[in-house]
C-alpha cells in the first residue's frame, strides 16, 4: 500500500469531480469522467475510458483501450485486460434514449483481453473472464468462463490456477480459496 500522491501523465484528463485514491496511476490519454472513484493502487491505461460515476476499488488494474461505462462498479484486486468493454444499456438506441443497467465485479476477478461484459451481470469474487469471452449473465465466484455466449469450463483458485474442469463447481469447495 502507498500513501503517494495519484500520477496522472499530461495527455490524460482527469475531469472535475473525479475521485483518484493514493498511488494511483493514470497514463497516457485516458479519461476519468466526474463522479468516477479509483481506489488506491489502481493503474488506468492508455487511451482508456472511465465514465461517470462509476466505482473501482483499490488495486485494481485495467490496460490499455478499456472501456468502463457508467453503471459498473468494480470491486478491489480486479484486472481488466487490454480492449476489454463494459456495456450499460440492454437495448441501444438513439432516438428513445438509454436505460442504465448496472454490472457489478467482484474482487479478485480477472477478465482477459477483447472480453465484453453485458450490463445486468454479476460477476463473483475470483472469477477468471477468457479472452474475448462474450458474458452474457451472471458468473459464479471462482468460475472460469470463455466463449460467445459465455460458458463455464472450470474452476479456478484465488491465483487463477484452474483446480476443477467442468460445469459443476467442486465437491470439495475448500480448494478454491488455495492460493499456490
Amino acid at each position: 500500500m502507498t500513501h503517494e500522491t495519484p500520477f496522472v501523465h499530461e495527455t490524460a484528463i482527469v475531469e472535475d469531480g473525479a475521485t483518484l485514491g493514493s498511488g494511483t496511476r493514470v497514463w497516457h490519454h485516458a479519461q476519468i469522467r466526474p463522479g468516477a472513484r479509483l481506489g488506491m493502487d489502481c493503474v488506468v491505461g492508455k487511451s482508456s475510458f472511465v465514465d461517470v460515476d462509476v466505482v473501482i476499488g483499490d488495486r485494481v488494474k485495467i490496460q490499455n483501450h478499456v472501456s468502463v461505462f457508467q453503471g459498473v462498479t468494480l470491486g478491489d484486486d480486479v484486472m481488466v485486460g487490454p480492449s476489454a468493454c463494459f456495456t450499460n444499456d440492454l437495448k441501444p438506441r438513439t432516438a428513445d434514449g438509454w436505460e442504465l443497467t448496472k454490472t457489478r465485479v467482484g474482487c479478485g476477478v480477472g477478465i482477459g483481453a477483447n472480453a465484453t461484459i453485458v450490463c445486468g451481470s454479476t460477476i463473483g469474487d475470483w472469477a477468471l473472464i477468457g479472452a474475448g469471452t462474450v458474458v452474457v449473465g451472471d458468473v459464479a465466484p471462482h468460475a472460469l468462463v470463455v466463449g460467445n455466449p459465455s460458458r463455464v469450463i472450470g474452476w479456478v483458485d484465488k491465483a487463477g490456477k484452474t483446480v476443477h474442469r467442468g460445469e459443476t463447481p467442486p465437491e470439495d469447495p475448500t480448494i478454491l480459496d488455495n492460493q499456490h
